[in-house]
């Protein structure tokens, strides 16, 4: 279930792509975006992943901290920062708890299978913890620019 605008963002405690800890407490009085998407390396993660690296001059400069939160293991989110030049923070969840709270741990169809699997949802928490801003559905090439305009509004 999708969390919903106007709730306490849950917290979490999850190892980056150096293998350092990172908490939703530690960016209190400060705008946080949280991207959740399926998989290192993929077309889709990839484009998205790319597009907020392309715009992050402008995340930096509105102090806004960005995470983007898969599964995936700190070693595969290394490959994938390096590859890609990303230069923000990638958060990974392999015990699914954050992903969980979330709401984006979803069961999903492709080719007529059934399996779990991230959703690609973000939230834009504002600076005392709640949710300013929920993307129900992210358009990878778009969403960063999408995001920056909806900040326009809110800071």
């Amino acid at each position: 279930m999708t969390l919903k605008e106007g709730t306490k963002a849950p917290a979490f405690n999850l190892p980056d792509q150096n293998g350092d800890k990172h908490r939703l407490s530690a960016y209190k009085d400060q705008w946080v975006l949280v991207y959740f998407y399926p998989k290192d390396n993929t077309s889709g993660c990839t484009k998205e992943a790319c597009a907020i690296r392309d715009n992050f001059p402008a995340f930096k400069k509105l102090k806004i901290k960005v995470f983007g939160v898969s599964k995936d293991s700190v070693a595969s989110h290394a490959r994938f920062v390096d590859k890609y030049e990303l230069p923000f923070t990638l958060l990974s969840d392999e015990g699914l708890d954050m992903l969980k709270k979330y709401g984006v741990w979803q069961k999903k169809k492709m080719a007529g299978r059934e399996y779990m699997g991230i959703v690609r949802i973000s939230y834009l928490i504002d600076p005392k913890g709640k949710i300013a801003k929920v993307y129900p559905k992210v358009k990878p090439p778009e969403h960063a620019e999408q995001v920056l305009e909806d900040l326009k509004g809110l800071i």
